[in-house]
């Protein structure tokens, strides 16, 4: 009995002990569940309100570039970049351990720090002495903005000087990682080598924020032919950034910064891909991919990358030839249009011991006889002279100006015989007459002023001394004379006062050869998506039509007239360029020389041609600046006739593939 009593006991007992630590744990977990709620339930609403979607675009291949024929010219290739993704609330210190681990890898050029980007490196990473720079009672009187203000002001060189060549460095790191927001990529550098991008990734536990990623960069398949009118890309010029952030763009993004790769900016910009990312309290927890990103449209260029290339042999060749001919560095200057549509079949220059394509655009000559179609033509419409005026071609003596005349005394010519022989005096006749100056009674200039403005008004309808409206950021002008005396005007008429680029001279000759409709030179052709590959050519978004900037005023036959003469010079007994008279293309033209140097001791060569003569394929200007007019060099001459020969071989072999024609190493004959 007292056995079996005693173990009822032990029961309850047991109970008891087990509802007890029920008791305990369930109060815990009550405790718990209040402490959670009560006091630290503001913090995670705050946790849970502070976590964010953000989202990051990242970057995409810009589009292509092709010739006329459809060949690629400018294509992307890949490489690795360094970026760096700042956090929400950035230390200023940890960016700058960052940037010093950094210099352990990589090197940045230093000349684009600015002076106050040192004067903030001094005060970030010398403290003590930057507080120095207040006093107490200065402190008391300022805010913030105003005492770091004053700061910066009393930073003297000698402060500077302390800024090591190796924290220079780190600031170039840190002024690059600075550029960029919150959560987004900031490209650090580009074209990592493999040295660089192995260590970086193998000490990146070390570098927060910081990752390696491919990148693409420009790829000239023709090397430099041609490559100064591409363009370059690069950073955001400080003074565009402003613009370039309304658009869309991060400030670490590269942006066309000269030429083509500037002037279809929006239409060779890469779709970038958007990935979001999932963030709480400053670190990514989750990312999805929003859209994939996709390649720029691609560009169709005017120019033909095989022509162009002979166009440059040929360029350099003649100049190496004739190196001993000049009276300064060799130079040499070619544009070849579509006289029909103005679009740029090929542009040249060679300068020194290289090629200076850009010269065609932005350096400008005096071009001598060359522009007399266009003296002729404002003849003809000022109503001065008229198709078949004879004038007597003898030496002019005008007061206070030495005597000016002809190669040689013509006697009495006509207008085409004017054009044929290139006479001076003719052209000084139709200037004088426009002035209201009478020669044989050596009275009067009545309106020199209006004599200069009517006379370059008719100049600038053929697009010499105006832009010529090519599709790039900025082309010159050339330089304009003003007003002068009434001998200078004549120069004027003879193309040795102002001075015209390459460029304008060609359209000039294109739009005697398209019957005075001035063309709009045209370097793209078309916009095109990305194709399925870079070989096949996708959907035409834009198609450029030829643009006609201006019909010249002067009448049909008066610009007919023209054209006879320009073919007269080539076909005529007495014509300045009749060694191509034999050419089966049929070319007409204009030569030209104009007086250059300290003692009138040189000439720049010019030429303008078209051909064939009745229905144009191609107009040509052809420039050689500073020839030694005693040398005898025919430099311009040889340029124009293998360039033409050139063209017309070129179209007669895509016309005729079978037919064999000399490979880019055989020697081209003048």
């Amino acid at each position: 009995m007292t056995n079996q009593k005693k173990s009822k006991n032990h029961v309850p007992a047991r109970l008891n002990l087990l509802f007890f630590a029920v008791f305990i744990l369930f109060s815990a977990l009550i405790l718990r569940l209040g402490m959670v709620q009560i006091v630290k339930g503001e913090d995670f609403t705050r946790d849970l309100e502070s976590t964010a979607n953000q989202k990051t675009m990242l970057d995409a291949p810009r589009g292509l570039m092709y010739d006329r024929n459809g060949s690629i010219v400018v294509d992307n290739e890949g490489e690795l970049s360094l970026y760096y993704t700042q956090p929400p609330r950035p230390s200023e210190q940890e960016k700058l351990k960052v940037a010093e681990r950094l210099t352990n890898f990589i090197e940045l050029d230093t000349k684009s720090i600015t002076e106050r980007d040192l004067k903030d490196y001094w005060i970030l990473t010398r403290r003590e002495q930057a507080l120095e720079k207040v006093t107490v009672e200065e402190r008391r009187e300022l805010d913030n903005t105003e005492e770091y203000q004053l700061t910066l002001d009393r930073i003297t060189e000698d402060d500077l000087s302390e800024i090591s060549k190796d924290e220079k460095q780190i600031l170039a790191i840190k002024r690059e990682m600075d550029r960029g927001f919150s959560l987004t990529p900031q490209r650090i550098k580009q074209g990592l080598t493999k040295e660089e991008a192995h260590a970086i990734m193998e000490h990146l536990a070390e570098l927060p924020g910081i990752e390696v990623s491919a990148d693409a960069k420009r790829k000239y398949v023709y090397g430099d032919t041609f490559k100064m009118f591409f363009g370059r890309t690069g950073a955001i010029p400080k003074e565009s950034l402003d613009y370039y952030l309304s658009r869309g763009y991060e400030r670490s993004d590269n942006v066309g910064n000269s030429y083509l790769e500037q002037q279809y900016e929006q239409a060779l910009r890469g779709q970038k891909a958007i990935v979001e990312n999932i963030t709480s309290r400053g670190s990514v927890i989750g990312t999805s991919l929003n859209r994939l990103g996709q390649r720029g449209n691609d560009l169709v260029l005017t120019i033909d990358m095989e022509l162009q290339q002979q166009v440059d042999d040929i360029l350099r060749r003649e100049v190496e030839k004739s190196r001993g001919a000049y009276l300064r560095d060799p130079a040499a200057y070619i544009v070849m249009l579509d006289p029909k549509t103005g679009e740029v079949l090929a542009m040249s220059g060679y300068e020194g011991n290289d090629f200076d394509h850009l010269g065609v655009v932005n350096k400008a000559f005096v071009m001598g006889s060359a522009i007399k179609g266009a003296t002729v033509l404002a003849g003809y419409h000022s109503g001065v002279v008229s198709p078949g005026t004879i004038i007597h071609d003898s030496p002019i003596q005008l007061p206070g100006t030495p005597i000016k005349r002809s190669v040689r005394n013509w006697g009495n010519i006509n207008d085409i015989t004017a054009l044929e022989v290139s006479s001076n005096v003719y052209m000084f006749q139709i200037a004088m007459r426009m002035a209201g100056y009478n020669y044989s009674t050596k009275c009067c200039w009545n309106d020199l002023p209006g004599a200069y403005m009517e006379f370059r008004n008719y100049l600038n309808q053929f697009g010499l001394g105006v832009e010529t409206g090519i599709d790039i950021p900025s082309e010159a002008i050339g330089y304009n004379g003003g007003v002068q005396m009434g001998g200078n005007l004549l120069d004027l008429a003879i193309g040795q006062f102002d001075t015209y680029t390459p460029l304008q001279l060609a359209q000039y000759v294109a739009t005697i050869a398209n019957d005075g409709y001035r063309m709009k030179p045209q370097l793209v052709k078309e916009i095109r998506e990305p194709g399925p590959s870079k070989e096949e050519l996708g959907r035409v978004i834009n198609q450029f039509q030829p643009t006609v900037l201006n019909r010249v005023q002067m009448n049909d036959a008066h610009i007919k007239q023209v054209q006879r003469g320009f073919r007269q010079v080539i076909v005529g007994s007495r014509g300045t360029g009749r060694q191509f008279a034999d050419k089966p293309y049929q070319v007409a033209g204009k030569t030209g020389t104009a007086q250059v140097g300290a003692n009138n001791n040189g000439n720049n060569q010019t030429f303008v041609a078209y051909a064939p003569y009745d229905d144009p394929k191609v107009a040509i200007a052809v420039v050689v600046p500073y020839v030694n007019k005693n040398s005898n060099a025919t430099i311009s001459r040889n340029i124009l006739g293998a360039t033409m020969d050139a063209f017309f071989e070129l179209q007669e072999k895509r016309q005729n593939p079978s037919i064999n024609l000399p490979s880019e190493d055989d020697e081209i004959e003048d």
